[in-house]
């Protein structure tokens, strides 16, 4: 079953740590976001592989656009 991690605000992407086709654990880091000075680890709820990353660096995301799939 295919989980997806969503932006929970308005930040940009700061930087990107998973790379797509790695295996992920719980509570693994994808990606950083940053918000008003302020950097927002986006981690995983649960372990499966990084089959999708709909972000990169430099990015602007909106409330819940999707960031991420694992499967």
């Amino acid at each position: 079953m295919a989980q997806e991690i969503h932006a929970e605000m308005v930040a940009n992407v700061l930087n990107v740590v998973a790379r797509e086709g790695e295996r992920l654990a719980e509570g693994d880091t994808v990606v950083i976001l940053e918000s008003m000075k302020m950097e927002i680890p986006v981690l995983t709820e649960g372990g499966g592989r990084l089959t999708r990353l709909a972000v990169k660096e430099g990015d602007v995301v909106q409330e819940h656009d999707l960031i991420a799939v694992l499967e």
